[in-house]
């Protein structure tokens, strides 16, 4: 693997982020091991950013979906920042953007946070007294259609390894319907939707998963009945990892925020209606949550370009604004003209008069950050799983 280290091109007004000034690694993909990218250790406990954006070099047998798992992305989230590049065939010799950057959703952090527009799941493990602050994030599959995953705070009540699955007679009227017929009980195994690791949470009355799945593809999408489906080698390591009764926070937050060394950080995924479907996002409400996530703070915010970042709703991490001084905080006052006297010298053009004496020095107001001009740019034990919705 080849890693090139180049200054990272942080979506600041199509300029370079001093702030964000990170690495990108440009990765030559043959022979490279799977990326350990989902683990982040944080400095502080205010820190609200993970991670680092990527790029990579396509080989020939690379697609898309292969690439998304490599580097603990959904699908759609890969393809979604790579417009016009064929999910199957995109050929060697593509230099492909790796979004890995991430905004902390807001709220506690403790337990699982799953932030259905952005299709990811954080874990925030307990840290041991004196060690580091961690979290771990992977990308996850929510329910779609009438099959809503519900939203709130809940808890894992149950963990199953090689879990059976039932399928709920609606389920099977939906497969049959389709010319898909079920059966009453599938056994687990590589026809299992379930995968080989499952927890029950308490929503819905115990009918609610978080799971793997026989079909990786469509991790990233809305397409399971209601549960929460993972890539099979992110369960594997997940599961080990949660308690029973762990605290599980389900969350639709499309736009968040953060304030790094003075800017304003957006991040914005496609919005989801009450079924889980993704839709374009209406650019005004879009600005409104802003507006709100920014608050009290004074800001001098680049609308053209923060509203482009809205309406493409990619999940790629921009600096839309600068904190501005206050413009209420009192001016200074004026230093005191100095008294004319025959004998005073003139002074050179250009240059300050004298104090009188005694008179303290002025201090010239501090600058205030202007906006910069815009530019021309367009997330146990086993048994039955009896009344999973997958």
């Amino acid at each position: 693997m080849e890693c090139i280290a180049v200054r990272k091109k942080s979506q600041r007004w199509g300029g370079y982020s001093g702030a964000a000034g990170a690495l990108i690694c440009v990765l030559a993909l043959a022979g490279a091991k799977p990326a350990l990218a989902t683990t982040y250790t944080l400095s502080s406990p205010n820190d609200d950013v993970v991670g680092q954006d990527k790029t990579v070099v396509t080989v020939y047998e690379d697609t898309l979906y292969d690439l998304a798992r490599k580097f603990s992305l959904g699908s759609e989230e890969l393809i979604r920042v790579n417009p016009g590049v064929d999910p199957w065939l995109p050929g060697a010799g593509k230099t492909l953007i790796v979004p890995d950057r991430h905004i902390l959703p807001p709220g506690p952090r403790e337990g699982i946070v799953v932030n259905l527009p952005e299709h990811r799941l954080y874990y925030y493990p307990k840290p041991k007294r004196g060690g580091p602050i961690q979290v771990i994030t992977y990308p996850v599959s929510i329910g779609k259609m009438d099959w809503r995953t519900p939203l709130g705070v809940t808890h894992v009540i149950q963990k199953q390894k090689n879990p059976i699955w039932y399928p709920p007679e609606s389920v099977r009227k939906e497969h049959a319907e389709a010319g898909d017929p079920l059966p009453s009980m599938v056994p687990s195994g590589p026809d299992n939707p379930l995968g080989l690791f499952a927890m029950r949470l308490a929503a819905g009355n115990g009918t609610y998963l978080i799971h793997g799945t026989n079909n990786p593809i469509a991790v990233g999408l809305a397409v399971t009945h209601g549960c929460i489906r993972m890539y099979p080698d992110d369960v594997e390591a997940l599961f080990p990892l949660i308690a029973v009764g762990t605290q599980v926070r389900l969350i639709n937050q499309p736009v968040k925020v953060a304030w790094v060394d003075g800017e304003l950080l957006l991040e914005a995924h496609p919005p989801v209606d009450a079924q889980g479907q993704s839709f374009e996002p209406n650019v005004d409400q879009f600005a409104e949550m802003l507006r709100g996530a920014v608050g009290d703070t004074t800001v001098a915010i680049h609308w053209d370009y923060a509203r482009e970042v809205l309406q493409k709703a990619d999940g790629v991490i921009a600096t839309v604004a600068l904190e501005a001084n206050d413009p209420n905080a009192p001016e200074p006052a004026p230093a005191p003209a100095p008294e004319s006297t025959s004998e005073s010298t003139p002074s050179p053009a250009g240059a300050p008069a004298s104090s009188p004496a005694g008179a303290p020095t002025p201090q010239p107001a501090a600058p205030k950050t202007a906006a910069p001009p815009p530019v021309q740019t367009s997330t146990g034990a086993s048994g039955p799983a009896t009344g999973d919705t997958r």
